[in-house]
């Protein structure tokens, strides 16, 4: 069966800032010291794959499984899903690839044999039908494989998950997508693009390629990366262009993507947009029957998403919103509502058309946090979002991080105060925190994430 996803959906590009990355510090010493312990864990990769690099041995680098990272991120946006426990490499890839191919099925090519897609006539493909796609391995966690084909005929290496994404309609590897794109620069980056490394020398040695998600805050030293990589499909904080020949990695942007951002290619095929209202529709309101008890779809994770972007984190044990209905969207909605200055029918908790039109536009007031308000459940008191705790922001949250802060012990860089606006004592005061809990890297960024807040004021 196959998915249907939407096309030509017009939508602002998400925000990814909000965070919870898994992995180590990304230092020299600390690099070294994964690969030292990688070498004496090293397992033998089986020969195969494209003709340039068959019969080539590699291994398979291991690190220290990261777990569940604690610590939060920079911002209340999209929050960034923690990859599965197991063997991880962060800073080599170790991913070999096949070479080019039609899609294949459980009983061989479902394309041409010996016909994979020309550049030249690339379907057109927006943004979030990109990212859409990229997510249905991550949530499917789609194991990794030079040699086996998904259920949609992509094979389940680096270059077939961008093959993927892009709906090329065949596999392609590092030494071909680059005839599907142009460059660009850093600057340029955009959800949907890539950042490929091609070795035409040796292409087994880190040849890899990852789509690019959204800048992880305004430092743009760490993105969001979706990438098929071992053991399975994961979407994680990178630093930029990648862990390891980080300067090798090139910017490209599909040639097929719609929105204007690219001139237009001769020979594209415009994609006929899909009927109905669409996930990411900015005037299109799709129905309250969407978000009724037990519903399950794209509408549903889309609200959640725009709600947390409005101050609604409390309500998310996890932080993140999925696409099943439940009383965790009801009072995230109802508090939004009531931020209006609604009430009765009015703040029911279930979105109309005017509720749905000010988030999507991001209009009207923001959910209010609650930093005076009595502790939550343990006597923790309820996380303010972390769009509060940044540079310029003044807030009573932050004055009270800051007296919590001095309380753990934790407030040797505040040379006054601490007082209500967010600076770098803050910032360095909290990492000195983070870093207590054991917490390194992308996990210890000085910004107070959910877990960080709540062990504060446990």
């Amino acid at each position: 069966m196959t998915t249907q996803l939407p096309t030509h959906v017009q939508m602002p590009m998400p925000a990814f800032e909000e965070y919870e990355p898994a992995g180590d510090c990304v230092c020299r010493g600390c690099a070294q010291r994964r690969r030292s312990l990688a070498r004496a864990r090293a397992i033998p990769l089986r020969d195969g794959g494209h003709p340039a690099v068959r019969g080539a041995r590699r291994v398979l680098v291991l690190a220290t499984a990261a777990g569940v990272v604690l610590g939060g991120g920079s911002a209340a946006a999209v929050a960034v899903t923690t990859p599965a426990t197991g063997p991880v490499a962060l800073d080599d890839p170790g991913s070999p690839q096949g070479g080019r191919t039609p899609l294949h099925g459980p009983g061989g090519p479902v394309g041409r044999p010996g016909a994979p897609a020309k550049p030249g006539a690339v379907k057109r493909i927006d943004r979030t039908t990109i990212i859409t796609r990229a997510k249905l391995w991550l949530d499917a966690q789609v194991p990794y494989s030079m040699s086996t084909y998904f259920t949609d005929g992509y094979r389940q290496d680096c270059s077939g998950y961008v093959s993927m994404a892009w709906n090329l309609g065949s596999n392609e590897w590092t030494g071909s997508l680059d005839k599907f794109a142009t460059k660009i620069t850093k600057e340029e980056l955009l959800p949907g693009d890539m950042l490929l490394f091609h070795n035409p020398a040796d292409p087994n040695n880190g040849s890899h390629v990852v789509l690019f998600g959204g800048w992880v805050d305004e430092t743009r030293t760490h993105y969001v990366a979706y990438e098929q990589t071992r053991p399975n499909t994961r979407k994680l904080a990178t630093p930029y262009g990648y862990w390891s020949n980080a300067a090798k990695y090139v910017p490209y942007r599909f040639n097929g993507v719609t929105g204007g951002l690219v001139p237009e290619v001769p020979g594209v095929v415009p994609e006929p947009p899909a009927a109905g209202p669409k996930p990411g529709d900015a005037k299109t309101f799709p129905g309250a029957d969407k978000f009724a008890p037990g519903a399950t779809n794209d509408f549903v994770a889309q609200l959640g998403r725009m709600l947390i972007e409005r101050g609604a984190y409390r309500f998310y044990p996890k932080g993140v919103a999925d696409r099943t209905w439940s009383d965790h969207d009801k009072l995230a909605t109802q508090a939004f509502q009531r931020a209006q200055g609604w009430s009765g029918a009015d703040a029911d908790g279930i979105p109309g058309a005017h509720t749905w039109r000010l988030l999507v536009e991001k209009q009207g007031s923001d959910i209010a946090p609650l930093v005076g308000a009595a502790p939550g459940p343990g006597g923790v008191r309820a996380y303010p979002g972390a769009a509060l705790f940044r540079p310029g922001q003044s807030n009573a949250a932050v004055e009270a991080l800051g007296r919590q802060l001095v309380k753990k012990g934790f407030g040797k860089y505040y040379t006054s105060g601490p007082g209500p606006r967010w600076g770098e004592a803050d910032r360095r005061n909290v990492e000195a925190f983070q870093r207590a809990q054991g917490w390194r890297g992308a996990s210890a960024n000085g910004y107070p994430g959910p877990e960080t807040w709540r062990r504060l004021f446990a």
